[in-house]
């Protein structure tokens, strides 16, 4: 029961980082677009690492060893690409100008002069909400899982999660705000997206602990793999990208496959 409390804290920590980056918005004056592009670089660069390097071959091992070595490892592949389309599904779904994609910068979140109540902005907002709480669904059921098979690896999950977490709070934080001059209500909805990751960890401990064999094991990690890889390559690179500066990014990338690899090596 502790294992699963640990996981449940660290999935309710990633998940909550959307509040912090409501905050920011609020109290910061300028987006430190330098330290952003470094930020989100290291979130890809450990969750490309964890995804490929132990992620995907902990799932195959689970799944040679219950289903053979052929089969099993057939079924990594097609679990890990199945991961791949359920997240991409969810993004093409989400209409375009609500994507939590997008990254925005403190500076949008100047108050104006009084509230524009503009209804379409304010829609938005509440779509942009919506949208990063489907997203954060199964990131949360993907870093409790993975934190009850590994707990190093849950930690660098839901640290990489968390920081990429920060832009989406602010995402949905700037057109509610613009739209009503109301801080309070831009930050409770930023805060309460961010809860589908504990509720997705919720939904993982009720409906798959039960049924919990080594096969399903396997197939949810491989799917995780392909999620965060996913998520790596279509969301936090080209953010990284979008501000980078000097080669920020990859140096980003670079780090965070580096302790990502010595951490591994530490604490196994």
């Amino acid at each position: 029961m502790n294992d699963v409390l640990f996981a449940f804290l660290l999935t309710l920590f990633a998940g909550l980082a959307t509040g912090v980056g409501s905050l920011l918005a609020f109290f910061a004056k300028t987006t430190n677009t330098k330290f952003l592009s470094f930020a989100l670089g290291l979130s890809a660069g450990v969750m490309i690492y964890v995804s490929m390097i132990e992620i995907f071959f902990k799932a195959k091992d689970s799944l040679t060893s219950s289903m053979g070595a052929t089969q099993g490892y057939w079924v990594t592949i097609l679990a890990f690409f199945a991961g791949m389309l359920l997240i991409g599904l969810i993004d093409k779904f989400i209409p375009k100008y609500t994507n939590p994609h997008e990254v925005k910068k403190v500076e949008d979140m100047e108050k104006p002069t009084k509230p524009v109540n503009d209804p379409a902005l304010l829609k938005m907002g509440m779509f942009t909400a919506l949208a990063i709480a489907i997203h954060n669904f199964p990131e949360g059921i993907a870093t409790f899982v993975s934190t009850l098979q590994d707990p190093s690896i849950g930690i660098a999950i839901a640290v990489a999660v968390a920081i990429h977490n920060i832009p989406e709070g602010i995402a949905v934080s700037v057109p509610i705000y613009y739209a009503t001059g109301d801080k309070k209500k831009a930050f409770k909805l930023s805060f309460l997206s961010g809860l589908a990751e504990p509720v997705g960890a919720i939904v993982a401990f009720l409906i798959l602990m039960p049924f919990l064999t080594e096969t399903l094991f396997g197939i949810i990690f491989a799917m995780v793999a392909g999620i965060m890889v996913f998520i790596s390559l279509d969301e936090l690179l080209p953010a990284a990208k979008k501000y980078d500066e000097a080669h920020l990014s990859i140096y980003g990338v670079m780090t965070g496959m580096a302790v990502m690899a010595v951490s591994l090596v530490l604490l196994a």
